[in-house]
């Protein structure tokens, strides 16, 4: 009888789940732009949202701490003469955010302790330098003050924020629309999603490309791609046949992909989270009810599924804490804020482990049992 062997894995059994309704962000007009982008950021202070906003573009900075409905007159930051596309926050500075709009700037904003009392229409820089609507930015993971910035115009800028200049300019690589743009851990390279349907690692002092793979994805839909652990690539994508597709390369040898899988026919886009402490890459879909867990390994398949969470409502778009901002004492591996119609719910997901009571339990009972063994011990000592 051949016995199907469960591989070994400690976070088998993590599960997500959402939080009470008094702790969710109620009634917030998210917003209804059909951008591919995560419209949330947060950090251990912070969530940021991208709202709807009339003449202009405005996004919600409230203290993680402000739950429960918030009031319509809360002020947002509302310099922007377009819609909002893209937030995310400085890892190096909890206060400080950048966000990318259609009015074709970036724009640098600090956000004082305590979060808005007033509206914010005044950045602390403002850089200028694509032509066309800015959709993608990323911080650089280790060095301060770089940002880097993809937009419609198959630009991506790398700026010095502190002096509001371009440093690096990529404009001959990209022919069409970049889908996806980030670091890998230390910042010393770039990969890009392109429409015409290549990934491409890049040099990013130099703007060249180091290794580029062509037709990860057949679909025309849009692919994201994700550094992952030992430098290697995970990609979404769609095949042909419009099924959502997850892929694992490796850069040195990019001929066939490690692995491919194939998940269902949803149309939402897959945006990835890869955590590298436990080697789990979390996809979220555009429009789903679910995110998907998997675990990114050295053996074949390399990439394992894990589990699911799933929900009633869909998500128009997911934030991603820091490992900095997690509860580590409650079993806490990661937490997301999802994005409703209507509201931002954090979903946590924890790795379970004994009671902390039955542990402490346990810990009591030895401790007496080495008390009365040591005082037989001294008894029959002193008898001898």
């Amino acid at each position: 009888m051949s016995r199907k062997v469960v591989r070994a894995s400690k976070f088998r059994h993590v599960f997500g789940q959402g939080v009470k309704a008094d702790q969710c962000y109620d009634d917030i007009r998210i917003s209804q732009m059909t951008w591919d982008s995560n419209f949330c950021s947060v950090n251990p202070k912070f969530v940021a949202m991208i709202v709807d906003a009339s003449g202009g573009g405005a996004f919600l900075v409230l203290p993680l701490n402000k739950t429960g409905r918030i009031d319509m007159s809360q002020p947002t930051v509302c310099g922007h003469t377009g819609p909002v596309l893209d937030i995310e926050f400085c890892p190096h500075n909890d206060n400080i955010i950048a966000s990318g709009s259609e009015d074709c700037s970036v724009m640098i904003w600090e956000i004082p302790e305590g979060g808005l009392v007033t509206p914010l229409k005044d950045p602390v820089v403002k850089l200028e330098g694509h032509s066309k609507r800015v959709g993608i930015l990323s911080w650089h993971p280790t060095a301060h003050n770089v940002l880097m910035s993809a937009g419609c115009d198959n630009v991506v800028i790398l700026w010095n924020v502190a002096c509001g200049e371009a440093m690096v300019r990529i404009d001959s690589v990209h022919p069409d629309l970049i889908y996806s743009a980030c670091w890998n851990r230390d910042g010393s390279q770039i990969l890009t999603s392109c429409k015409d349907k290549t990934i491409r690692v890049l040099d990013p002092r130099k703007g060249t490309v180091i290794a580029e793979k062509e037709k990860t994805h057949e679909g025309s839909r849009p692919v994201k791609a994700v550094f992952v652990s030992d430098g290697k690539i995970l990609s979404t994508g769609f095949s042909r046949m419009s099924e959502r597709q997850v892929a694992l390369w490796d850069p040195k040898s990019f001929g066939e992909p490690l692995t491919l899988q194939e998940l269902d026919t949803s149309s939402g886009v897959l945006l990835p989270f890869f955590d590298p402490d436990t080697g789990i890459v979390y996809l979220c879909g555009k429009g789903d009810s679910s995110i998907r867990y998997f675990e990114v390994t050295d053996e074949a398949p390399y990439v394992h599924y894990l589990s699911m969470y799933s929900s009633k409502e869909s998500q128009k778009g997911m934030g991603y804490m820091p490992k900095r901002g997690l509860e580590v004492n409650k079993c806490e591996i990661a937490r997301f804020y999802k994005l409703h119609e209507r509201k931002c719910e954090p979903v946590v997901m924890t790795v379970p482990r004994k009671e902390v009571h039955a542990l402490q339990k346990e810990v009591k009972t030895l401790k007496e049992t080495v008390e009365e063994l040591t005082k037989r011990v001294s008894e029959l000592e002193s008898k001898n």
